[in-house]
């Protein structure tokens, strides 16, 4: 259920090993461009998986679920409104879809990032209401998705697993599903543990990203560089500060820290806090363009890179793409954009990275994609640059 990031490589992945697969989506476009054999986002080495997949006979794409052994939940689980409160209504259309098609015996698996109760306070009442009784007639688990973009085939089959069920019967009835073609270890806990393993492990990083961000903003303030600075305090044998940028984005990190918030709003202050220094980090760095800008009569600034994080045609939950925007409706100047992996972007024109470079007055590296990665301060001596990423020393 779902044929996004996660959804297609899975269905993908299955459908070569041998499963017989129904890839289900709500948008007929994306149903028809996989049944003829093409892939709708882009991620190395999915195109020759997919095609291999369909060829086959092992995977079909469809606007309906089909009667099926085993039922995966990929769909998205954003936050909605600004309180952050976690839309879980993708999830439950998702189950209340497949309920005409289970059956006794039957696995519904929510792999998509989710709150704490999700397995236990959404999926499993919708089947109990429709006349099932969980961890006997179906069985419900959460195995939370952990893989890198750019690198989805590979950690799909090679990353260790978190199954949790609702159950003990459901879990092992996951995880023995897990096992037939996941390589590394396939971990069994219970669905509230598994949904917060995921939540956990990505703010892990949200507030280590928030005290690499708020160091940028530190040594800004006073005329240090603080890629130079965290390359130092790194050098502490128990020192790991990760590295700063124009904010945090994607699907996982700029949302999941959210759900814990949600769900425990007077015990996550640091997590809390964390979320509130990288959302606010774009509006720093726009107003560190603006003041650059305001010293030009007409400035052309140039921005390189707008998806959110380097090498990945993902524009979710951008920073970068955040910052332009704003840029946009200030109208501070001309904005000329480029990126390395988009070929066309409904927002703006882009332009080749070297015709940005040879027009703008202000440079704005936002995303280091590896095109960038030989960009020297002596290519830009006539240009303001605002490096973003640290890529220009």
């Amino acid at each position: 259920m779902g044929l996004g990031y996660i959804g297609l490589p899975t269905a993908s992945l299955l459908g070569t090993k041998g499963y017989q697969v129904v890839g289900v989506d709500v948008s007929p476009d994306i149903v028809e461009t996989i049944n003829a054999g093409h892939i709708h986002i882009v991620e190395p080495g999915l195109d020759i998986l997919l095609k291999s997949a369909v060829n086959s006979g092992n995977l079909k794409a469809s606007l309906e679920p089909e009667a099926s052994d085993v039922f995966i939940i990929a769909v998205p689980t954003p936050f909605k409104g600004e309180h952050h409160e976690p839309d879980m209504r993708y999830v439950e259309q998702s189950v209340r879809a497949i309920v005409p098609y289970v059956e006794k015996g039957n696995l519904v698996i929510l792999e998509s990032t989710s709150p704490v109760g999700t397995c236990d306070e959404i999926i499993a009442p919708v089947l109990e209401d429709a006349g099932f009784t969980v961890g006997e007639d179906v069985f419900v688990a959460h195995c939370p998705e952990r893989v890198l973009p750019g690198r989805i085939l590979i950690e799909l089959v090679e990353n260790d697993r978190i199954v949790g069920g609702v159950d003990q019967a459901s879990t092992e009835k996951a995880a023995s599903f897990y096992s037939g073609f996941v390589s590394g270890d396939v971990i069994q806990t219970d669905a509230k543990t598994a949904e917060l393993s995921k939540l956990c492990e990505n703010s892990f990083r949200d507030v280590n990203i928030a005290f690499a961000n708020e160091l940028s903003m530190i040594c800004d303030e006073n005329g240090i560089d603080v890629w130079e600075l965290i390359e130092l305090a790194n050098r502490h044998p128990r020192v790991n500060i990760l590295q700063p940028g124009p904010g945090v984005g994607g699907h996982c990190l700029a949302v999941d820290p959210w759900f814990i918030v949600d769900r425990s709003p007077e015990t996550a202050r640091l997590i809390r806090t964390a979320r509130e220094v990288n959302d606010s980090k774009p509006d720093w760095v726009v107003n560190k363009i603006v003041r650059a800008a305001e010293k030009l009569k007409a400035p052309v600034i140039g921005c390189l890179g707008i998806t959110y994080k380097p090498d990945v045609d993902d524009l979710r939950e951008s920073p970068a793409l955040e910052i332009v925007q704003k840029l946009q409706e200030k109208g501070i100047g001309e904005i000329l954009v480029s990126d390395a992996t988009l070929r066309s972007c409904e927002a703006f024109d882009l332009y080749s990275m070297e015709e940005v470079i040879d027009k703008a007055d202000i440079i704005v590296l936002l995303v280091n994609h590896s095109q960038y990665a030989d960009l020297t301060a002596n290519m830009l001596k006539e240009k303001i640059v605002i490096d973003t990423r640290g890529v220009v020393r």
